[in-house]
């Protein structure tokens, strides 16, 4: 039996198969060092080639894809977490299968959480010099400033696809559509740790984006607002202590 990895790079992608081949290229270089990787790929109900594009490219390559196809789109928060269940990884980093985000950017997130002492953690990617048009980065950069003032999750860009986290720490988590826009702050109201490492971010250059300046905008209002009245809900526990037998002296929490 294969040993399980111990990081998991889950992908989800919708009629990608013009991006994917070079994406899982760069991804398998990059870590062609790191033995226990794998790649999850979701691909979202595409109307395309790209799971078998998919497929071939890591044949070629001899890399560790598990590949999950959905029969119809459920969008991107939904793919993200087909793909983390089906993951075999303690450790998780996730990726846009567009190609804007940079495999070569995973070894400085790993790098960082590895300096993180808490259980439950995530780390954020970054994307400072954005390759987007001067639209798509005001909407950005406003939607930022709002969802910040309002959540104070203390991350600046948590629309960027790059991020890692244990894979526990997201089975802990409410899931939604668009949630995956708020790991750092449902993150942070479990009482883990949030770290920010600065990106690559590269043009797209082949589709076309899924989303638009309505849906965007629309979804995040009403998901902030959500996610306000579940960390508003939440409660984390401090366990005191744990007696497994009436008998025995009870483990008490000194800390």
């Amino acid at each position: 039996m294969p040993r399980q990895p111990t990081l998991s790079l889950v992908i989800p992608a919708k009629d990608e198969q013009d991006n994917i081949a070079a994406l899982l290229t760069e991804a398998f270089t990059v870590m062609r060092d790191y033995p226990e990787f794998e790649i999850v790929l979701v691909d979202d109900g595409s109307n395309d080639r790209t799971l078998e594009t998919a497929r071939r490219t890591a044949a070629v390559l001899n890399g560790n894809l598990n590949a999950v196809r959905h029969t119809h789109s459920i969008g991107q928060s939904g793919a993200l977490a087909t793909g983390i269940r089906q993951a075999r990884g303690q450790w998780i980093a996730t990726m846009d299968g567009d190609g804007q985000n940079d495999p070569a950017d995973i070894p400085a997130l790993l790098q960082k959480a590895s300096s993180v002492n808490q259980q439950d953690f995530c780390i954020a990617g970054y994307r400072r010099n954005r390759k987007d048009t001067p639209w798509k980065r005001f909407q950005s950069r406003l939607a930022n400033r709002i969802r910040n003032a309002f959540l104070h999750d203390g991350v600046p860009d948590t629309g960027c696809g790059l991020k890692l986290f244990p894979r526990a720490t997201f089975l802990k988590l409410p899931w939604f559509d668009h949630a995956h826009r708020f790991i750092p702050a449902l993150v942070k109201g479990l009482g883990g740790d949030i770290a920010v490492v600065e990106v690559n971010h590269r043009p797209r250059t082949e589709g076309v984006s899924k989303y638009n300046a309505w849906n965007r905008a629309w979804a995040g209002i009403v998901d902030m607002i959500g996610v306000l009245w579940l960390l508003h809900r939440t409660r984390v526990p401090r366990i005191a202590s744990v007696a497994e037998n009436a008998d025995e002296q009870p483990i008490t929490d000194h800390a």
